[in-house]
């Protein structure tokens, strides 16, 4: 009897000590599964929301984001991307274009993630970043903001240049750089002031165009779109008709742009948009139409004076198209 009793003992002891057993394996498996994920473990979720959360206006729309948003990842938003080396964010999720970060961004890209290409974003990568805060693209579809909203809060950015100093104070509130967001648009203006004094006097009367090429063909835009609110709208150049008329971007013929016959050009020409045409700068300025116009003629046309990635709208692509208008246009 005794004996029996020691073995019902050990039986016993022994499936005890095999459930808990089981139950430790199960428990590192699930933390290993969440971690696998989201790219964080579950006691570090209840951490940060536990932070709490807070909220922000944007365009007329409040946001509900978390009190720290040290995990941003950009999708579909250049202008984004811009902002972020402007102000020294680094995300943990970033674009890339053609595969690669472009050295455009280098300087915040050192601890991001590839989440896609720009209009391409890869919801799984972006799940495992676990970002804080998503900053999209208004260019979305639905759809796609509907996804990236299940993974986390997500702020569609404004791709239209007049919406650049909400744009800039965006990051600067989710990110605490407010101040140096403040120093940035103050210098900025400060500087299109001393320009403009110079510039509208020695360009009286005449024209300044800047034109981007994509697939082969010449575009212009309307006078609130890529650089043109640099050079009509802040330096008060004279708006060409071309670009009055313009709705979005459009093609524009050599014939029409003799037709336009600026005296000055500033042309934008990335390889990764001319791909199918990379000699197509080249023979548009061979063109014997686009050698008589005035900006070609006299030798004042020209290419890249920034990255030809570079949107126009944003705050570091204006800071910088003014540093090429000063040099180029005040010889």
């Amino acid at each position: 009897m005794k004996r029996k009793f020691l073995l019902i003992s050990f039986i016993t002891l022994f499936m005890l000590v095999l459930a808990a057993c089981s139950g430790e394996k199960e428990s590192k498996q699930n933390t290993s599964i969440d971690k696998d994920e989201s790219g964080e473990t579950a006691q570090t979720k209840q951490e940060r929301t536990e932070e709490g959360t807070r909220t922000i206006e944007y365009l007329g729309e409040s946001y509900t984001v978390p009190q720290k948003a040290e995990r941003i990842v950009v999708t579909g938003a250049m202008e984004a991307m811009e902002d972020m080396v402007v102000l020294d964010v680094h995300p943990v999720g970033a674009i890339a274009v053609g595969g690669k970060f472009p050295e455009l961004y280098a300087s915040v890209t050192d601890k991001a993630e590839s989440i896609g290409e720009k209009i391409k974003p890869n919801f799984e990568k972006i799940v495992e970043l676990a970002p804080d805060v998503i900053l999209g693209s208004t260019k979305f579809p639905e759809e796609v903001h509907g996804k990236l909203e299940k993974i986390a809060p997500t702020i569609l950015v404004s791709h239209i240049s007049t919406d650049w100093e909400d744009n800039l104070n965006l990051l600067a509130e989710l990110t605490g750089k407010q101040a140096d967001a403040e120093k940035i648009l103050s210098t900025y203006k400060a500087d299109i002031e001393a320009a403009k004094a110079t510039l509208i006097e020695k360009l009286k009367g005449q024209k300044v165009a800047a034109i981007r090429m994509r697939g082969g063909q010449a575009y212009v835009y309307p006078k609130e779109v890529f650089f043109n609110p640099v050079l009509y709208g802040e330096l008060g150049l004279e708006v060409p008709d071309e670009v009055s008329k313009a709705k979005s971007q459009e093609a524009i013929s050599v014939e029409q742009l003799a037709d336009m016959n600026p005296d000055y050009v500033f042309i934008q020409f990335s390889a990764d948009e001319n791909a199918d045409a990379p000699n197509a700068l080249e023979d548009f300025k061979k063109n014997p139409i686009v050698q008589n116009i005035t900006a070609f003629k006299n030798d004042q046309v020209f290419v890249n004076v920034v990255d030809p990635l570079m949107e126009g709208g944003p705050a570091y692509s204006r800071i910088k198209f003014l540093e090429s208008v000063q040099q180029y246009l005040l010889k």
